[in-house]
C-alpha cells in the first residue's frame, strides 16, 4: 500500500535529490563556468528508490518499513514530478538564468490511507473498517528564489495546493501550504529543510478520524464527531551527497526524515489519542540517479 506517508518519504528522497540543480557553492574556474551553465540548462530526470520507515495509518503508533521510489524532471524548461501516489507538473517554463521561479500547475494524489487494513497492526483500529481508496485532483500555485542566504545557488520555495477528492470516498476539500530551503555544501553535498500544514473539509474528517456508534461496538473505541479544520503540520530535514562526480550528474545517496504533530480535533480522534499518537515520526534513505 502506498499511502499519504510514502508520499512524504519519497518526497523527503526527491526534494533532497533535486538539489544538483543549486549544487555549485564553490566558485568555479572560468572554464568550468560554460560546462554549469551548459548542464544547468539541459533537459533532466532523476529517479530514486529507497526505504521508509513510517506509521501504520494516519495517527498510528506502529511503525513500518516500506519501498520509496520517485521521479522529477525539467525537459524545455516544465518541471513535473511523480513521488510515490502524488503527481504534478509546474505549467510556467524556467528560463536560462532566472533567479525568480514561477510555478502553476495541475496536482493528483491517489489516498490509500486506510483502503488496506492488513497492514494495521492495531485490531481496534482494523475493526472500523477498510476506507475506499480516494482520487484527489486540484492545482497549486507557488515561488522560488534562488541566491537568497548562504550562495548564489541556495533556494527558497513557497506553495500552497488545493485538492478534493472526485471519487466519493470523501468528497473533501484539502489545502496545504509548504515551504522548502535547499542550498549545496559543495558540488557533491546539498541539505535542506521543509515545513508544510494541511486543512481539510468536514467530509475528509468524517471518512479517516469520525467513529459511528455501529464502529464504536466493533471496534470498542468511543464514538467521536471530528471537525473540519486544521489536520496537522509537518517538520523535517534532508541530505543528500554524490558517489559519482557532483550531484549534476550519476549516483546520489539521499536521506530524510519528518516530524509531524496532529491539531485539534484530529488530536483528539480516538484512533489519534487512543489507539495512536499525535506525534509521527518518517524516516527514509535511498539512492538516485540522475541522467
Amino acid at each position: 500500500m502506498i499511502d499519504r506517508r510514502l508520499l512524504l518519504s519519497a518526497a523527503t528522497l526527491l526534494i533532497a535529490s533535486a538539489a544538483p540543480a543549486f549544487a555549485q557553492s564553490a566558485p568555479p574556474a572560468p572554464a568550468d563556468n560554460d560546462q554549469i551553465a551548459a548542464d544547468f540548462n539541459k533537459d533532466s530526470v532523476t529517479v530514486g528508490i529507497g526505504g521508509a520507515y513510517l506509521p501504520d495509518y494516519d495517527g498510528s503508533n506502529e511503525y513500518r518499513f516500506v519501498p520509496a521510489p520517485a521521479a522529477i524532471g525539467s525537459v524545455k524548461g516544465f518541471n513535473f514530478s511523480v513521488i510515490g501516489n502524488r503527481a504534478s507538473i509546474d505549467l510556467i517554463p524556467n528560463r536560462p538564468g532566472q533567479s525568480i521561479d514561477l510555478q502553476f500547475g495541475p496536482i493528483g494524489v491517489i489516498n490509500f490511507d486506510r483502503s488496506s487494513i492488513k497492514n494495521i497492526d492495531d485490531v481496534r483500529v482494523r475493526a472500523l473498517g477498510k476506507r475506499s481508496t480516494a482520487l484527489e485532483l486540484g492545482g497549486y500555485i507557488g515561488i522560488g528564489k534562488t541566491g537568497v542566504i548562504t550562495s548564489p545557488y541556495d533556494k527558497i520555495s513557497v506553495s500552497v495546493s488545493y485538492r478534493k477528492g472526485v471519487t466519493g470516498a470523501h468528497n473533501s476539500g484539502i489545502w496545504q501550504p509548504s515551504f522548502t530551503y535547499l542550498t549545496p555544501l559543495s558540488r557533491k553535498a546539498a541539505v535542506g529543510i521543509l515545513a508544510s500544514a494541511q486543512h481539510v473539509g468536514q467530509g475528509y474528517a468524517d471518512t479517516y478520524f469520525s467513529i459511528t456508534p455501529t464502529q464504536s461496538l466493533a471496534s470498542g473505541l468511543p464514538t467521536y464527531a471530528a471537525r473540519s479544520g486544521w489536520k496537522n503540520y509537518s517538520v523535517g530535514g534532508f541530505a543528500t551527497y554524490s558517489l559519482t562526480g557532483n550531484l549534476l550528474h550519476g549516483v546520489k545517496v539521499v536521506a530524510g526524515g519528518t516530524y509531524s504533530r496532529s491539531l485539534g480535533d484530529f488530536s483528539y480522534a480516538p484512533i489519534v489519542r487512543i489507539a495512536g499518537s499525535p506525534n509521527q515520526w518518517l524516516g527514509a534513505v535511498g539512492l538516485a540517479y540522475t541522467f
